[in-house]
């Protein structure tokens, strides 16, 4: 028999680290491979994290709500058979040096010190902090009242690191803050200057309380965070999809047939803002600091529903590459497994541009947030049925036309009105001018 580690797998380029927030298994369970050992949260995506062999767990080493790091040891589990001959023994069972004995036993000595401040402070609390959050209140010095107002973002409200550093990055600017005040209201005069408060919310006894889940307030933080970090401007422009409304209703039941795939309008639209960023490839940047960074990709995000009611964006990598049948079989692909829950971190990572349908829930236009780092995205109207002046050479009359708007929402720090609008325009052009014969 062999002790097998399960680490944290990679889980996309950007990600370094994850919470555990649910253990599948507990010491002494039988576990075969590809079975969830756990489930973990990245500030992207859940997941579970699968073992590779067949075994027994016999030791966690975290707990839940604690953040670990990509490639760190979770768990050890005794495999057998064939397993236990390719198991990756752990450190343990190698004959240490003297040397390592001693800074083993120095580390474990710092680690049962650690442990005696976790258990004796903050044992008054009704809520869970983990040993992780107890160490780091008690080196930057926050107090137990302290410790209990930071509003925690982990599960079940719990504070996750990142929740406590967030609250110590904000104490300390506080007294440049107040210094600073201070220093205005001696230059200045005095005055009644009114300051804004908090409004609070008052809540009687018929009123029912949900609490926001985790993603949902990690999607809260990150819409207030773009609005204040982008200068949002929108463009507006309306098109005709007749074409393409008479296209698809005339192949969409040879192309199911023949692709095994549903032909819906997106495709359509995600190839025509593909191209259209090709024309315009200063819409694909970031903003870092003072610099901008032309993205070489390009990723197209689709916003999709989550089965919470939450939206998530997974991304088509390389969008300009694929023709229309790899483009449809992306998008079916991704809105899948978005809505069954089996979307992996990598298929949310890298995104340059982003596009949200909201004409499914039958807005005819509005105005997207956009998602950072990114600096555009495009909204789709709902395509509606609208009698239209129609020029022909013999003069103009009424017809029925299938018309929707497109809504572009740009950071005007980096994208002038001219760029965001003919940008739109292009996406506009190519819809229109879609091949009424084109090929499937």
């Amino acid at each position: 028999m062999a002790r097998f580690e399960l680490k944290l797998p990679k889980m996309g380029e950007s990600v370094a680290e994850a919470t555990i927030t649910n253990w599948l298994k507990e010491v002494g369970d039988t576990i075969e491979a590809d079975e969830a050992v756990l489930e973990i949260a990245t500030d992207k995506v859940d997941s579970e994290v699968p073992s590779e062999v067949d075994g027994v767990l016999v030791e966690k080493l975290f707990n839940e709500d604690d953040v670990v790091q990509v490639g760190q040891t979770i768990a050890i589990i005794e495999a057998e058979g064939e397993e236990a001959a390719n198991a990756t023994p752990v450190a343990d069972q190698e004959v240490p040096s003297p040397e390592i004995e001693e800074a083993v036993a120095a580390a474990d000595q710092r680690v049962e010190e650690a442990k005696s401040i976790s258990s004796s402070d903050y044992a008054d609390s009704n809520r869970f902090y983990s040993p992780l959050v107890k160490n780091i209140a008690k080196e930057e010095g926050v107090s137990f009242d302290e410790l209990e107002q930071i509003e925690g973002s982990g599960k079940d409200g719990r504070v996750t690191k990142n929740d406590i550093l967030g609250y110590l990055e904000s104490r300390s600017a506080q007294p440049k803050q107040q210094q600073s005040q201070q220093q205005q209201q001696t230059s200045a005069p005095k005055q009644a200057t009114p300051q804004p408060a908090k409004t609070p919310v008052s809540v009687s006894g018929e009123d029912e309380i949900i609490e926001m889940s985790r993603m949902g307030k990690m999607i809260a933080h990150h819409m207030v965070e773009s609005t204040q970090t982008s200068a949002h401007v929108q463009s507006f422009i309306e098109v005709d999809v007749t074409n393409i409304w008479n296209w698809r209703k005339k192949n969409k039941d040879a192309f199911e047939k023949r692709e095994g795939e549903k032909l819906t309008f997106t495709p359509i639209f995600m190839e025509a803002v593909a191209k259209a960023i090709k024309d315009f490839p200063l819409i694909n940047i970031s903003v870092d600091g003072d610099k901008i960074i032309k993205r070489k990709n390009i990723n197209l995000g689709m916003a999709a529903a989550l089965p919470d009611g939450n939206l998530i964006v997974p991304v088509i990598k390389n969008a300009d590459q694929l023709n229309l049948v790899g483009m449809a079989k992306a998008v079916n692909d991704l809105a899948g497994r978005a809505r069954l829950n089996k979307l992996k971190p990598d298929d949310i990572q890298g995104g340059t541009y982003t596009v949200t349908n909201v004409g499914t829930f039958g807005s005819i236009m509005g105005t997207p947030i956009i998602n950072q780092p990114q600096v555009g995205i495009l909204a789709l109207g709902a395509i509606r049925k609208v009698p239209a002046v129609i020029e022909t050479p013999e003069g103009d009359f009424i017809g029925i036309r299938y018309k929707m708007f497109l809504s572009h929402s740009y950071d005007h720090r980096v994208v002038n009105g001219a760029l965001g609008g003919q940008f739109v325009q292009r996406v506009a052009q190519y819809l229109e001018k879609f091949d009424k014969n084109r090929d499937i």
